[in-house]
This record gives C-alpha cells, sequence and structure tokens, in this order.
C-alpha cells in the first residue's frame, strides 16, 4: 500500500505496508511488514496450493493483524494492478469496466500463467472493495511503439492482421528503468539509447531509444526471447512439430514443457531459482554449470542484438531479482562486452546495491543495477488516473 499525492515527484517512496504469500512445500506462509519495520507472520499446512482462496484468505487476515501494522481498511482509496498482456485492444492505464475485464479474458489463452490471476485478482477486489476504483496497467503497454518491422513475425501477414505479433512484456519496470537511469545519469531521457536487462524468474531485454520501445525479446506470449526461470525462451519451433509427430504430445503437455519444466529447472534439474543453480556450482554439479553458462550465452547475445537494433548504446541496466542481486551474472554477462565499450568495476559490481552505477570511470558505457519498482509505478499510474 502506497501512499502518493497528485503531485508526487518522479522519487519512488517506500510502501506504508506489504503483504507477501509463499509455499514451501505443504506450508503456505503470510507475511505482512510495514515500512516501520513491524511485522505479522503467519504459517498454515495444506494439501495443495489453490492461489486464488489462498490470495482471498490472506487479504481478508490483513485487517485481522495487529492495527499498528497496516493501518485501518477505510484509508485504501484505489486499487491498481499489474496486467501481463493487453492484447490488441489495451496498452494504456485504464480504469476497469466490464468490457476491460472482457477484453483481458479474451487474450488469457496467450498468457495463461498471468491473465486468468489478474482477473482472480480483480474480481476478488469487487468482492472485498466493491466501491473502491480499479486501475489495470499492462505490462505490454510500453512496447506500443514497437516499429512494425520489429513487431510483425515473418510468417504469413494474415497472422499480424489477427493481433499475433510481438507484444513484449515487463513493459511497467522497462518504463521505470528508463526514468530512473534518466536520472540518476542527470540526463535527458531523449538523449539516451539504453538495453533495459529485466532478469528473474520472467527475463526480457527492451531496447529504448529517445524514450520509446524499439525492440525487445518477449513475443506474442512471455516464452520468447531469454532463458528464464521455467521456461526456456527462444527455441526452434521444429523441435514441437518434432515432439508432436514422434512422441504424440499434445498442447496441454507442450504448454507444461515450455512454462514449467524448461529454463534452469529443466538444465540443472535442481530449481528455477539463480541463487541455488549457482551454489550447486560452486559445488561442482555439471548441469547446474550448463544452466548458468546458457543462461549467460542467450544474455549475452540478446544484449548485442539489441545493441544493433539501438545503433549503439549508452546504458545497460540490470534490475529484478537476478539483474539486482546476482554479481555472477552481471560479471559474467559483460564479460564479453567489450566491444560495445563496457567495462565493469569488479569491485563496485560486488558491493552493488541499487540505485548504482557499477562501470568503470572509463567505460563507454554506463551499467546500472536499478530496483524493480513496479508496484509504485503501478500505484503512480492509479493516482494519474483518480
Amino acid at each position: 500500500m502506497f501512499e502518493l499525492a497528485s503531485d508526487s515527484s518522479g522519487e519512488p517512496v517506500q510502501p506504508l505496508w506489504e503483504g507477501k504469500l509463499e509455499w514451501e512445500g505443504d506450508k503456505e506462509k503470510v507475511t505482512v511488514r510495514n515500512a516501520g519495520g513491524k511485522e505479522f507472520k503467519e504459517e498454515a499446512v495444506v494439501k495443495e496450493v489453490d492461489r486464488k482462496t489462498s490470495v482471498e484468505k490472506m487479504l481478508q487476515k490483513l485487517w485481522q493483524t495487529p492495527t499498528q501494522i497496516i493501518g485501518d481498511r477505510s484509508e485504501i482509496a484505489l486499487i491498481g494492478h499489474r496486467i501481463v498482456h493487453g492484447g490488441p485492444k489495451l496498452s494504456q492505464p485504464t480504469i476497469v469496466t466490464s468490457q476491460v475485464k472482457q477484453a483481458i479474458s479474451d487474450v488469457s489463452l496467450i498468457a495463461p500463467l498471468h491473465n486468468v490471476a489478474g482477473i482472480q485478482g480483480i474480481e476478488l477486489a469487487e468482492k472485498l472493495f466493491p466501491k473502491h476504483p480499479q486501475i489495470a496497467v499492462f505490462d505490454t503497454g510500453f512496447h506500443r511503439t514497437l516499429p512494425k518491422y520489429a513487431a510483425v513475425y515473418p510468417g504469413p501477414y494474415h497472422w499480424f492482421e489477427r493481433g499475433i505479433r510481438r507484444y513484449g512484456f515487463h513493459g511497467i519496470n522497462h518504463e521505470y528503468c528508463l526514468h530512473r537511469a534518466a536520472h540518476i545519469l542527470k540526463r535527458e531521457i531523449t538523449s539516451l539509447k539504453i538495453i533495459s536487462c529485466h532478469l528473474g524468474n520472467g527475463c526480457s531485454l527492451a531496447a529504448i531509444s529517445g524514450g520509446k520501445s524499439v525492440d525487445t525479446t518477449m513475443g506474442f506470449t512471455p516464452l520468447d526471447g531469454l532463458m528464464m526461470g521455467t521456461r526456456g525462451g527462444s527455441i526452434d519451433p521444429g523441435i514441437l512439430i518434432h515432439l508432436m509427430r514422434v512422441d504424440g504430445i499434445g498442447p496441454k503437455d507442450l504448454d507444461d514443457i515450455l512454462n514449467h519444466d524448461s529454463g534452469l529447472l529443466g538444465i540443472s534439474g535442481i530449481s528455477s531459482d539463480m541463487r541455488t543453480v549457482l551454489t550447486a556450482a560452486g559445488k561442482g554439479n555439471e548441469r547446474a554449470k550448463l544452466a548458468f553458462n546458457i543462461f549467460v550465452h542467450r544474455l549475452q547475445s540478446g544484449i548485442a542484438a539489441m545493441a544493433a537494433s539501438l545503433g549503439g548504446v549508452d546504458v545497460i541496466v540490470f534490475t529484478a531479482g537476478i539483474g539486482e542481486n546476482s554479481a555472477e551474472v552481471r560479471g559474467a554477462a559483460c564479460a564479453k562486452l567489450m566491444f560495445l565499450g563496457v567495462e565493469l568495476d569488479q569491485a563496485n559490481n560486488s558491493s552493488a546495491r541499487p540505485d548504482v552505477d557499477i562501470a568503470t570511470q572509463n567505460s563507454a558505457v554506463r551499467v546500472l543495477v536499478i530496483r524493480a519498482q513496479e508496484d509504485w509505478s503501478i500505484a503512480r499510474e492509479c493516482v494519474r488516473l483518480s
């Protein structure tokens, strides 16, 4: 929960409080923490994970916690939602109506992991806060400026006419990082060529020129592009045809393989968490080493491709869970980018805490570590539309 005035500056602020829901094995953990450091925790054993029910229970429990942790329920004025896929109809932040909900549902087949959960969140908020305005902010929105040659797939043109095109994702954070980078470097947004590296459980790059997204690695769905936690990113589509023909694998099983059984988890066989993979690699696990090396190889290739789309680069940003916290990934990714003018200060990289420049003084390209601020960005959009 954020407290923002209509004239709030561009500087991010800490939330008044935040709630987190996690699952570990058969345990469901709820944690609520306010800006003053006071915390409430609750743990329960569950037979199976039902995210919709769990989120509803968490929200209802929030106001059963001691009032000094989160304050009074009546303080809430607006509710914002991150919606991953806006499809062809929704790009700008918008007040949620029945038509908007339908448009979000219409593209749920494209982003089933995300849009279904987004609709559930909206409906749950309607149930718990029936009189409160709700705002939907779209991860695809920032990439609406992609030039047609970057957005259209080289299949039959009628694909594009049907709405099958590159949409791009993580736009809320890519756009925030653009503004934050300009602020840190005291540069005009219009003067910068930025490659934003959003590296978390989901990963994507954005090439940003003059404040506009001109290329990105994710596509029609969040499956495209870089290697991720449980998603493999770009693969030869002929592999899928081969699996269908030879193994008789159907759409549901393919969906599970691509969304849940690939990426860091699929290669390492251990975890989708980069921290766990790095620990195992450090102990000599060969598949963990391979998972890390594939991740870095594809990241380097993607950064170089984005630089080509921009015709050069002024700033590389590392953001999100891996980008902010893994000096190993940042260091390995930049090791082969000297041809772009990247020189990393190894000491600064090892000790980096966002928001900071970790390039050497002589580096032609600035390298920034920036904390993702998607929740704050969504809150800002809620205030702007209120």
